[in-house]
């Protein structure tokens, strides 16, 4: 979205200014549109944020989207103030260089283009302080409570490696929603969804009312990777049932459905090459062993702790290996499938009674999967969904009136 801003710049200009007349002067931009706690939004920065994200292209109903944006920013900037906080001008200065980054420009280049269009560096900067210091307290409050742990880590490897083996059967129905319709093309969708009970049914609502080509096939796509999939359509269709129709979904400009029609396996050489590594734990056959096994059963959590379970084994008796699932013999393979890391299980081996526990399935890749940036990844969701909360609790709380 970010990367079209040179030609939005240019046509926004155009646009607006042919919209401003002698009644748009009549405007006071210093009288208050929004008071937020006993503290004003001024029609001037009202009017500064409505242009901003119509040049950035920003989805949904501009006028609500800037009001409930410049709301959402001064409960921001209030509570962090109410805490003795304030943004760190290293900080501000980075976010707006990251911002600008994003459309290939220098923060100059950036404010130019801006200003080109009427917007005051002041707004941008606003935006991005915003932002700085809500992360700042959002870190100060919730920092030391959010944890990411390792068998959480594990799950979410887990999760990709299992994604990307995947194919599934789609179809699509894409309703266009033009500004100003929104709301009509999301209550169609939601009738959609209540009404379809059948691929039949979703194939006809697709040729009536979807506005991509696969209306011609009636929304149906051919068997692809879960993994080619966007992550936020992948996590709603791999939730479904065959059969089953998704919520609608908000995309720019577009409300989408999607029916699953199947979902398979993905055939040995399309599927994404999976590394495990695992723990065998080999003792002599008999009682004791067996005893010694279970013992490991019940304390071992991680493929590590068997060694400080039964210290001082040999490593022809245990061993860590990690290997390509197309290196391991077929009947290994098939017991390390039904395993999720952490679990166990015991084989026979006639000669020796052996433990077998999964330490992690991972895709295979020429570097291995950096846990530090997956720990990261995973406490910025936590601390994002805290952040929401939080906000919303303000806003509720909050004196908000119009003038």
């Amino acid at each position: 979205m970010i990367h079209r801003i040179l030609p939005l710049l240019t046509a926004s200009l155009i646009a607006l200014s042919a919209g401003v007349g002698p009644g748009a002067a009549q405007v006071n931009p210093f009288a208050p549109r929004i008071i937020i706690n006993d503290r004003a939004v001024t029609e001037y920065e009202f009017q500064q944020r409505l242009l901003f994200m119509r040049l950035l292209n920003a989805p949904g109903d501009p006028e609500k989207e800037a009001m409930d944006a410049l709301i959402a920013d001064r409960l921001r900037v209030q509570e962090a103030k109410r805490l003795g906080m304030k943004p760190d001008e290293k900080a501000v200065l980075k976010g707006m260089e990251e911002f600008a980054g994003r459309a290939r420009m220098t923060v100059d280049e950036f404010t130019k283009a801006l200003g080109g269009a009427g917007v005051a560096p002041e707004t941008f900067r606003d935006f991005v302080a915003a932002g700085v210091i809500w992360r700042e307290v959002v870190r100060a409050k919730f920092g030391s409570s959010v944890t990411v742990s390792e068998a959480e880590i594990d799950r979410t490897i887990e999760g990709e490696t299992r994604k990307m083996a995947l194919a599934v059967a789609v179809s699509e129905l894409i309703i266009p929603a033009p500004p100003g319709e929104e709301e009509q093309a999301m209550a169609l969708a939601r009738r959609i969804q209540s009404e379809v009970k059948s691929e039949a049914g979703f194939a006809a609502a697709a040729a009536q009312y979807s506005a991509t080509g696969s209306r011609e096939q009636g929304g149906r796509l051919p068997m692809m990777s879960a993994a080619n999939l966007p992550p936020q359509v992948s996590g709603v269709i791999l939730a479904l049932s065959p059969g089953q129709v998704s919520a609608p979904l908000a995309l720019p400009g577009a409300v989408a459905l999607f029916q699953l029609r199947d979902i398979a396996e993905m055939r040995p050489e399309n599927a994404a090459p999976v590394q495990v590594e695992y723990a065998r734990l080999t003792l002599p056959p008999g009682e004791d062993s067996l005893r010694q096994i279970a013992q490991v059963q019940v304390r071992a959590d991680t493929c590590k702790d068997i060694y400080g379970i039964l210290p001082g084994l040999p490593e022809s008796q245990m061993r860590i290996e990690t290997h390509l699932m197309s290196e391991i013999p077929a009947d290994l393979g098939m017991d390390l499938a039904r395993l999720d890391p952490g679990e166990s299980a015991v084989r026979n081996r006639g000669t020796a009674n052996e433990l077998l526990m999964l330490c992690a399935r991972q895709p295979a890749a020429a570097e291995p999967v950096n846990r530090n940036a997956v720990r990261e990844s995973l406490l910025n969701r936590k601390l994002e969904a805290q952040s929401d909360l939080y906000l919303a609790r303000l806003r509720a709380d909050a004196l908000i009136r119009k003038p």
